[in-house]
């Protein structure tokens, strides 16, 4: 006997959230998005049905299948993905689940989805984004964007956000992300430090110093005799 997951009826659509790159057509008159990994090389719109990327006839999602769109619960989730190199330019996606769904502990498998908002993360320089443009590579009759500032835009091809949205439509928002925390090491001295401490510091830095040249001395030294000898 098999067990059979609950039948969900929600009084209105889950939500959920994924990543994905922005495309641009060759033309330049539609914008959407292409996936990060299974189904990639679909680009779909802001409201699109899944299909079995296999080319199987069942309808997505099914069970014995994974196909179908994906997405997880969680925003940071979704963010964490983007943390890896070859993710770095994807933007993040705010989903409303539509149609038919499989639910699972992190997220959902689904048929159906409309993206509500697109959540664009800095420029490779860390500038916070004005354009999205050409990020050297894509799909059959598509370009894939990459988030840029007004000063590496230069001359490719792009598009502003606002422009972005309007040829993707069905109501999509397009938003620049302020990107995560800057970490900054400051391998200076600790605040705090009177005259004395000051001092002593400095005397330690020299002593090093005094070392490493005293070391490199005598390796320079040591270099020299070994040619001197026949």
């Amino acid at each position: 006997m098999r067990l059979r997951l609950p039948e969900e009826r929600p009084t209105e659509p889950p939500t959920g959230f994924k990543i994905a790159h922005p495309v641009l057509s060759q033309d330049g008159t539609r914008a959407g998005f292409t996936g990060v990994s299974l189904g990639g090389a679909l680009p779909y719109g802001v409201v699109a049905d899944a299909s079995c990327v296999y080319g199987r006839r069942h309808r997505a999602p099914a069970r014995r299948c994974d196909c179908g769109f994906h997405c997880v619960h969680e925003r940071a989730s979704a963010e964490a993905l983007l943390c890896t190199a070859e993710r770095r330019e994807a933007v993040l996606l705010d989903i409303t689940v539509l149609g038919a769904y499989i639910r699972f502990e992190l997220g959902f498998r689904y048929a159906r989805q409309r993206v509500r908002t697109a959540t664009v993360g800095p420029c490779a320089c860390g500038a916070r984004a004005v354009a999205l443009a050409d990020a050297g590579w894509g799909r059959p009759g598509w370009r894939a964007l990459a988030a840029a500032c007004a000063g590496c835009v230069r001359g490719r091809t792009s598009v502003s956000l606002a422009t972005f949205a309007r040829l993707a439509g069905d109501g999509l928002r397009v938003v620049a992300g302020s990107g995560g925390a800057t970490v900054t090491v400051d391998p200076g001295l600790p605040e705090g430090l009177g005259v004395p401490e000051l001092v002593a510091e400095a005397a330690l830095l020299q002593a090093r110093l005094d070392w490493f040249q005293s070391r490199l001395a005598r390796l320079e030294g040591g270099g020299a005799q070994r040619q001197a000898e026949p």
